[in-house]
């Protein structure tokens, strides 16, 4: 992208081009109409963006600005006439506690004149930051300029209905071809997106025809994931106490089991536009194609937030699995600092999901019964089978092959005790002739 167009750095939050990804230090003031903005807040924090001020105007927005145009026009007022030692001083943004439409965005800056961002425009920045592989950038890279693309096409709109002055040097022409050029970028990284996701789908098949079951990990942002995951693999991930630490898709074997395969992909979020999670479809599918759902929560939230997080990740995943058949364990997590499991258990009820299983990464609780419970659901139950030891093949060699059918649990000189696949097994017993048996 060639042409650089100075207004998304002010109507849509991501400039075309170069994208800035690093945000710490910046301040911000947070425009509010409804709601909580606790969650907000705390992306924004994620960021390293210091929230300066939370101005609150009751009512419901306003479809040109959100705010009333006297409110606005005070905040602007007072952008303008910030002065050293003031708390606003060095504030270079606005966020908005909405999903604004592309006409609130290009008014507000209008009237403000700073950069500003709605929940969109933050989240898209903080997937900016925090993409590492291509894949990653690709996906987050299409939402960008998608988001640029309808400020763009507000501002081609304004200029024809006379609502706001020509546009540039070559007026609305130019503005016109910068849209074309998004559009073109934005069908070639989707080529490149799809080819992205059928190579993940070959791996997937791949996988299952050699024998592996996959155990996807689905929940709300920072339910614990990724500290889950570190855990029942034994893999070093990143693990932070931060929202969206986790943007791509970890895939890494069970600890103990060459077959059972663990992935670990981005979180859910309350709110976020279908058509932005829609460009993770290639990264959820890796988690959410699987043979086993674990769905977390952390235990830790109050019962309202419980409630809504888990209402937010169960209809993404049935909204994304649609009628395929979905085993599912419904994990609560961070159980070391949960005040109230019942009530936690009664949610859950209510919501007509699986009786959970209560776990801290932390402290170990649970995680024996977790891994039990994995277990079961993959292959049904333990098999006991025993080796003789007539032949011309050694049972050492024998007895390395079981190990890598699944998980074994119990070993003595003659028998062995393992959670394995029983079509998997039986190919071996086969195989070995009558060496195998089971008890």
């Amino acid at each position: 992208m060639e042409k650089h167009i100075p207004i998304l750095a002010g109507a849509g939050g991501v400039g075309l081009g170069e994208s800035r990804t690093d945000h710490s230090g910046r301040k911000a003031i947070l425009l509010v109409r409804e709601g909580d903005s606790a969650e907000l807040s705390a992306l924004a924090a994620t960021m390293g963006i210091e929230i300066v001020e939370e101005i609150y105007q009751p009512g419901r927005p306003d479809a040109r600005g959100f705010f009333g145009k006297g409110r606005l026009q005070d905040v602007a007022d007072d952008v303008s006439s910030i002065i050293d030692g003031h708390p606003w001083k060095g504030v270079d943004l606005v966020i908005i506690h909405s999903n604004a439409t592309a006409g609130q965005l290009v008014n507000i800056h209008n009237v403000v004149g700073i950069e500003i961002w709605d929940r969109v425009r933050l989240l898209l920045a903080l997937f900016t930051s925090h993409a590492s592989s291509v894949e990653a950038r690709t996906q987050v890279r299409i939402a960008q300029l998608q988001a640029d693309r309808t400020i763009l096409r507000e501002v081609a709109n304004q200029q024809t209905s006379g609502e706001r002055a020509g546009f540039g040097g070559g007026g609305q022409q130019a503005l016109q071809g910068v849209i074309s050029t998004v559009s073109r970028e934005i069908v070639q990284l989707g080529k490149r997106r799809a080819k992205h996701a059928r190579a993940r789908g070959e791996r997937r098949r791949q996988r299952r025809r050699g024998g592996a079951r996959t155990v996807g990990l689905a929940g709300y942002t920072n339910s614990g994931k990724s500290s889950l995951f570190r855990v029942l693999s034994g893999k070093e991930v990143l693990v932070e106490d931060k929202l969206f630490s986790t943007l791509e898709t970890t895939v890494g074997r069970m600890e103990a089991s060459p077959r059972i395969l663990l992935a670990d992909t981005i979180g859910f979020i309350d709110e976020l536009p279908s058509d932005l999670l829609d460009a993770f479809n290639a990264t959820l599918d890796e988690a959410l194609k699987c043979d086993l759902l674990l769905l977390l929560a952390d235990s830790s939230d109050d019962e309202v937030e419980l409630r809504r997080k888990l209402e937010t990740s169960q209809r993404e995943v049935f909204e994304r699995t649609g009628d395929e058949p979905l085993e599912m364990i419904v994990v609560l997590t961070k159980s070391d600092k949960c005040g109230d499991l019942e009530t936690c258990e009664e949610i859950i009820d209510s919501l007509s999901l699986p009786k959970p299983i209560h776990i801290s990464a932390h402290s170990g609780e649970g995680m024996n019964l977790l891994r039990d419970k994995i277990l079961k659901s993959l292959y049904v139950e333990k098999r006991t089978i025993v080796i003789s030891n007539d032949g011309d093949r050694a049972v050492e060699s024998i007895i390395s092959e079981v190990y890598g059918l699944g998980i074994v649990v119990d070993k003595t000189a003659t028998e062995m005790t393992i959670w394995c696949d029983l079509s998997e097994l039986t190919k071996l017993i086969s195989k070995t002739k009558g060496r195998i048996s089971l008890k």
